[in-house]
């Protein structure tokens, strides 16, 4: 029993190479040489420079991975979920204070943002930057590292709709392969200069800030890049558990990264000429071509993570009402994570290609790379400082580890790069400040339809009451129907106008109301509540609760249900369903701005129709439009 234990962590291990180090293991290709290049302020290539810099990399990478996410932050699981979003879901559940919660929900929404903006970088620096050893190979090539790029990303993103299940398994392998590359290019290059290792000395990294600390706060911008990914450590929490994804880290992917790294300085001190492409002259000519190869396999790994991140990211917005309903396809029959969005991926596809154009190198891309990262960084040690309560019996020394050392680091990451918001780092913050206005208006206007609907429709018991009032007029015909509202205690405006119009009710009546938890899972044992009405034989009400994280499908829930309840004798196979669809038109109301209007009713025109959503059969479902003033 042990060794099959023992064997199964292993395999989670090696799962959790190819998906969650994917980005933070490419780092290596373009991070330190940025540092040589921060925003025009060209770093003298001197022992202390060098090896500060590297000592600064490895103590950030101890600090901002080992102990504030894979330590800390990882623990605050939504039932054995992690990312952002499950944060944000965490402060809802457990933060009773209404401003708090609120203040605590923005920053949230600030750091999901913040995530996209990131997201649309991190494939194109990585696939840039490993094509670019093409330059290595032979100089005569550089004219077609762009197209290769272009070509590389637009197969990344055609594939996407196939789903990775069918080559998923080839991840970890290849990234294992990877890691033990760059690990054992880095100890090639410290045998030979063995005094590269006093970067290991935490005394280096502060002799470096005392004796440079202008040069020591511009490099901070080029030191994040080396812990881009730490998000996906926490993100894929929910995929792989905490044990094999802190097994993967201590054992290969840290050493790794140090061992690489150091030589990495080391080659650079040892060499006077360009510091381009540092990784690939870490090996012999001989062997540059298959590392090469290996390296583009790698990115092209690492950006896939990526794209299904912001896809799992999506479906929780979608999900928690943040976006709106959006065509969302499974690509796996067993695995329920793997999904494809088309517009997201559409979308995804023109930025990455078009920053790829735009600034055409990896240099110039890091310089746009970093500020993103550090913002959503620092809002997650926020958020979890906020539940850490709720999470940690020793909480003051908690709190005091996350204000007085964690948060002074992740705000001087952002600070240091606030320098490159003129040299390319608005792109990220402009994609993210698009999806903060979308994210935003979308709420709103939900919320002020949701008010409008809910003072509209009548209460349930009211309902009833008119039901058993007028017994003699209503008809009870043979069959069943579904009604689907969207507030528990109310009638749907369908049901109302049906019953007033033609007096008749069906045999057999389901009001159902679908919930969406704060929880990422609800167990199908635990996700329907039935309440049968003792005012009239047959009416019956079902809640169906889901985890943000769930797939959503009404008639396969109800046909589970049927199993333990009598309340849902009847043919389920030849059931209506029935649903209010709101119409939002225009109005004269200052309910929001011109412009907000015009994104809302832009956005609402082309959401994902209800049945389509709930999985409803199109043939047995109707729809009745109420018509809603904004």
């Amino acid at each position: 029993m042990l060794m099959l234990k023992r064997k199964g962590l292993a395999l989670l291990s090696l799962g959790a190479l190819g998906i969650v180090f994917g980005d933070i293991g490419t780092s290596p290709l373009y991070a330190l040489q940025a540092a040589f290049s921060v925003s025009g302020h060209n770093i003298v290539r001197s022992a202390s420079n060098v090896y500060g810099i590297i000592s600064l990399i490895i103590y950030a990478i101890l600090l901002v991975v080992s102990v504030e996410f894979l330590s800390l932050i990882m623990k605050a699981n939504n039932n054995g979920e992690g990312g952002i979003m499950a944060l944000v879901a965490l402060v809802r559940k457990n933060i009773l204070d209404k401003k708090i919660q609120f203040a605590l929900i923005l920053f949230g929404t600030i750091g999901v943002c913040l995530f996209y903006g990131d997201g649309v970088i991190t494939p194109a620096i990585s696939v840039l930057s490993a094509v670019e050893g093409l330059k290595v190979i032979s100089p005569e090539l550089n004219n077609l590292i762009i197209p290769i790029t272009l070509f590389l990303i637009a197969v990344l993103f055609l594939l996407q709709k196939y789903g990775t299940a069918t080559v998923g398994y080839l991840f970890g392998p290849v990234m294992l392969l990877w890691f033990i590359t760059i690990g054992g290019g880095g100890l090639y290059q410290i045998i030979q200069h063995p005094s590269s290792l006093v970067a290991l000395s935490p005394l280096t990294a502060v002799d470096f800030i005392y004796n440079s600390p202008l040069t020591a706060f511009l490099t901070l911008s080029a030191v994040v890049l080396a812990i881009t990914g730490v998000e996906a450590l926490y993100a894929d929490l929910g995929h792989f558990g905490r044990e094999p994804i802190k097994r993967s880290w201590y054992y290969i992917v840290f050493p790794s990264l140090i061992l690489c790294y150091i030589g990495q300085g080391a080659l650079l001190l040892n060499n006077t000429g360009n510091i381009s492409n540092l990784l690939l002259r870490l090996f012999p000519t001989y062997l540059q071509l298959p590392i090469l190869l290996l390296a583009t396999l790698a990115t092209i790994i690492a950006s896939q993570a990526v794209i299904s991140g912001l896809f799992s990211l999506t479906k929780q917005a979608v999900q928690l009402d943040f976006l709106p309903k959006i065509n969302i396809i499974h690509t796996s029959n067993s695995e329920s994570g793997q999904i494809y969005i088309p517009v997201v991926n559409i979308l995804l596809y023109v930025a990455v290609s078009s920053l790829v154009l735009i600034f055409g190198s990896s240099t110039h891309l890091a310089l746009a790379y970093g500020i993103a990262v550090s913002g959503t960084i620092t809002i997650d040690l926020i958020l979890f400082s906020y539940l850490v309560k709720y999470i940690f019996r020793d909480k003051l020394a908690i709190l005091t580890l996350c204000t007085c050392v964690l948060l002074p680091l992740d705000i001087l990451f952002i600070l240091s790069n606030l320098q490159k918001i003129l040299h390319g780092a608005i792109y990220p913050l402009v994609f993210a400040i698009i999806a903060f206005i979308l994210i935003k208006t979308w709420t709103k206007g939900e919320q002020i339809v949701a008010d409008d609907r809910f003072s509209s429709e009548e209460s349930i018991s009211k309902f009833m009451s008119s039901l058993k009032s007028s017994n003699q007029s209503i008809i009870r015909s043979s069959g069943s129907a579904i009604y689907i509202t969207q507030h528990i205690d109310k009638i749907p405006t369908a049901l109302v106008d049906n019953t007033k119009q033609f007096k008749d009710i069906p045999e057999h009546l389901v009001i159902l109301h679908v919930e969406t938890s704060n929880s990422s899972h609800v167990l199908p044992s635990k996700r329907a509540k039935i309440d049968e009405m003792k005012l009239r034989d047959g009416i019956v009400k079902v809640e169906l609760t889901y985890g943000y994280k769930d797939n959503i499908n009404i008639p396969k829930a109800l046909k589970s249900l049927k199993m333990k309840s009598r309340e849902l004798n009847f043919d389920l196979d030849k059931t209506i369903y029935y649903i209010s669809k709101d119409k939002v038109i225009r109005s004269r109301k200052s309910t929001m701005s011109g412009w907000r209007k015009t994104i809302y009713l832009l956005m609402s025109k082309n959401e994902l129709s209800d049945p389509d959503f709930y999985k409803l059969p199109v043939d047995r479902t109707n729809e009745f439009t109420t018509l809603i003033s904004l």
